[in-house]
């Protein structure tokens, strides 16, 4: 009888570790659908040679990036997709643009971790792992709350982006005054500026006073007089900040609209979107200090010195991801013991990331962002 026990756990320890070796030894395949031709080629060879840094990283010889090329396109992106999906691949990272989205719910059994910050009218299995508007206003939120900023108005263009700016203010339930939405084109942008901050009847508050004041007779009469004459406006502000949703050139005509008109950011706060630490912004002293949520700066440049020591090239914000998603796909994985399934995206969880702190629950990923300043010629960490 003791014979025969023996036998039986030699045969279940036999068969146990027979299967973990074979297990140990399967290739944890993740698939990546990227540009690898055409105008946006660059784009899709960073990503790989981002994504190489992190394998190389990890040190796990079982883990292998299969990529494959979308074209920049939807029809190719899903063609190339099922060629992925035949080999056993249940995981995908990209494409890089929401366009290429499109189709891909026709595999419904793959889970696609994409590049897009977009959330609105994505196909259910479909991931977006960019920084996103929920992400952007949940920590300026923190910000006006640290700061008291009630009264926001949020500056909006008139594009597609703004029903994600518009989900993410329901979403994050961040108080404000208002909504304003912009044309971007110069002329319009300034006359509509002028009557969301009532210029002219400030403008004209002004005059109205100095020549009741010249009317007058009183001690220091000139001197008072002199002293409105330095101004270009009189009059309060109904409101304590704005948010403008908004970047590059078109941000930097909407804050000199707002300076034209008297509002500076000495008399309110100028909050924006992740500008990703735009330089051309330290040259506009006269609209500092401007404030805006981003990524973990110090971590961004460190990783764009190693990307350009290692490859001669100019790193970049989806390399910069990149890096991070092929960690995000393994911790994942390496959570659900090595079992890759579409339910890893949906259990909640946290990853420390390169970018910050990745937070993952229902098949949504956020982001902990930090928050800075431009101020003084230099990016300046508040929190």
């Amino acid at each position: 009888m003791k014979t025969l026990i023996k036998l039986i756990v030699f045969f279940v320890l036999t068969i146990y570790f027979f299967n973990q070796n074979i297990f140990a030894s399967e290739k944890i395949k993740i698939g990546l659908i990227v540009p690898l031709s055409g105008e946006n080629l660059i784009i899709g060879e960073k990503i790989i040679k981002s994504m190489r840094m992190a394998v190389n990283k990890i040190n796990d010889e079982k883990i292998e990036i299969i990529p494959k090329d979308t074209k920049s396109n939807p029809i190719d992106a899903l063609k190339v997709s099922k060629e992925l999906y035949e080999d056993g691949i249940r995981v995908i990272i990209g494409p890089v643009f929401n366009e290429s989205t499109k189709y891909l719910d026709d595999l419904s059994d793959v889970t696609f971790i994409s590049f897009t910050n977009k959330l609105i009218d994505n196909p259910k299995n479909v991931i977006s792992a960019g920084v996103n508007a929920i992400s952007q206003l949940q920590t300026i939120k923190k910000f006006n709350n640290k700061n008291n900023l009630t009264k926001s108005i949020f500056l909006i263009p008139k594009s597609q982006f703004k029903k994600e700016i518009e989900e993410a203010i329901n979403k994050t339930k961040i108080k404000h005054k208002e909504v304003f939405y912009y044309d971007r084109e110069p002329t319009k942008l300034t006359k509509q500026i002028e009557n969301l901050t009532r210029y002219k009847k400030r403008k004209n508050n002004l005059k109205y006073e100095i020549e009741r004041l010249e009317g007058l007779s009183f001690k220091d009469k000139e001197k008072k007089i002199q002293n409105l004459k330095k101004k270009d406006t009189l009059g309060n502000i109904n409101f304590d900040s704005v948010i403008i949703a908004d970047f590059d050139e078109n941000l930097k005509s909407v804050a000199t609209s707002l300076l034209y008109t008297d509002v500076s950011s000495k008399r309110i706060s100028y909050i924006t979107l992740n500008q990703w630490f735009d330089k051309s912004l330290l040259k506009e002293s006269s609209l500092h200090p401007i404030y805006f949520p981003s990524i973990n700066k110090n971590n961004y440049e460190l990783f764009i010195n190693d990307f350009k020591n290692k490859y001669g090239l100019d790193g970049d914000q989806l390399s910069f991801l990149s890096y991070d998603l092929v960690g995000l796909v393994y911790f994942l994985i390496y959570e659900n013991d090595f079992r890759i399934s579409n339910k890893i995206f949906y259990k909640k969880n946290k990853f420390r990331g390169k970018i910050g702190i990745f937070e993952i629950n229902k098949n949504t990923i956020t982001h902990q962002l930090n928050f800075y300043s431009i101020e003084n010629n230099k990016f300046k960490k508040i929190f």
